[in-house]
């Protein structure tokens, strides 16, 4: 059997090419088993799995806490708002305390940038980076790039253009890695003051019109306005924002092609994009979240046997 070349999945940075095929392949078998009658394995079965989430989070745990069950793991859930974490304890003593209860695995959502990096060099545990600060949100680099390749059949030589605040998004940064690392093409486009200095440096275009940014791409992914990681004001308003950034039908319908419209969620409807272009027939958001089952299962099994 392949293998992945880590034991842990911190980041698409960390991770080749290879690797994410190896993902992909191993997910549309998985895919297969969720759209059985019964869709469970026995995969994991001997293996425990906590999902410890320093910060909200729905459709991603909810997603995890899935794909575990359907691999036949056991669950244990973490959150930090009722436990000793809200009593001075630290990260490591937190984790060392659930793995003590004999847990193999830790799927980690952390404020901080670099927490699971940090984690993965003081525990025995394979670890899962379910989304660390402004960093890395790997797994949902990896079910978007897998529903493009579902889409349009291959991810390289596509277009990609990455719409909204770019500046506070942990889902851009992995996804510009894991589309590159397959051979697409990455626009990012946003008002000035939401588009990093540095993302050049990372072989991206840069364009602040949004109809010059549709007209481009085969694909856009479409993000959200991260009014709780901004500290200050980087635009007027949101009916601002959204009157000259917002995706609607009639800006769609005066593109000469068709293009795939993605979004990671939530949904800020009727500010980034409307309901008419979220429920739409070009919007695959919904194939999105049931790719991430498929990929996260993926994940879990081929990180499980790599010790």
């Amino acid at each position: 059997m392949q293998q992945l070349s880590t034991r842990h999945l911190l980041g698409i940075k960390d991770i080749t090419a290879e690797d994410i095929q190896l993902i992909f392949e191993t997910a549309d078998n998985f895919k297969e088993v969720l759209n059985r009658p019964i869709k469970k394995v026995p995969s994991l079965r001997d293996i425990t799995i906590a999902n410890i989430f320093f910060e909200n989070s729905t459709r991603t745990k909810l997603s995890f806490e899935l794909a575990e069950k359907r691999l036949s793991a056991d669950v244990v859930n973490f959150s930090s708002s009722n436990s000793s974490v809200k009593k001075g304890e630290t990260l490591v003593d937190t984790v060392n305390n659930i793995l003590s209860m004999k847990v193999d695995m830790v799927v980690m959502r952390h404020s901080s940038v670099g927490a699971p990096h940090y984690l993965s060099r003081k525990i025995q545990a394979n670890i899962v980076n379910a989304g660390d600060g402004t960093h890395e949100h790997p797994t949902q680099a990896l079910l978007d790039a897998f529903s493009i390749r579902e889409k349009l059949g291959d991810v390289a030589g596509k277009k990609v253009a990455i719409i909204g605040d770019i500046l506070h998004s942990r889902v851009a940064l992995s996804n510009i890695f894991a589309l590159q690392k397959l051979g697409a093409e990455v626009m990012v486009c946003g008002p000035i003051t939401l588009i990093p200095k540095y993302i050049t440096s990372l072989g991206v275009r840069v364009e602040h019109d949004v109809r010059k940014a549709l007209a481009w791409c085969d694909v856009a992914n479409i993000l959200r306005i991260q009014l709780e990681r901004q500290q200050i004001k980087y635009f007027p308003s949101l009916r601002e924002y959204s009157l000259y950034y917002g995706i609607n039908k009639k800006l769609l319908s005066q593109l000469d092609k068709e293009i795939v419209i993605m979004h990671p969620g939530p949904i800020n409807r009727g500010v980034e994009l409307n309901s008419d272009v979220a429920d739409g027939p070009h919007s695959i958001i919904l194939n999105q979240v049931e790719n991430g089952v498929a990929i996260r299962m993926a994940v879990l099994y081929l990180l499980a046997s790599v010790k």
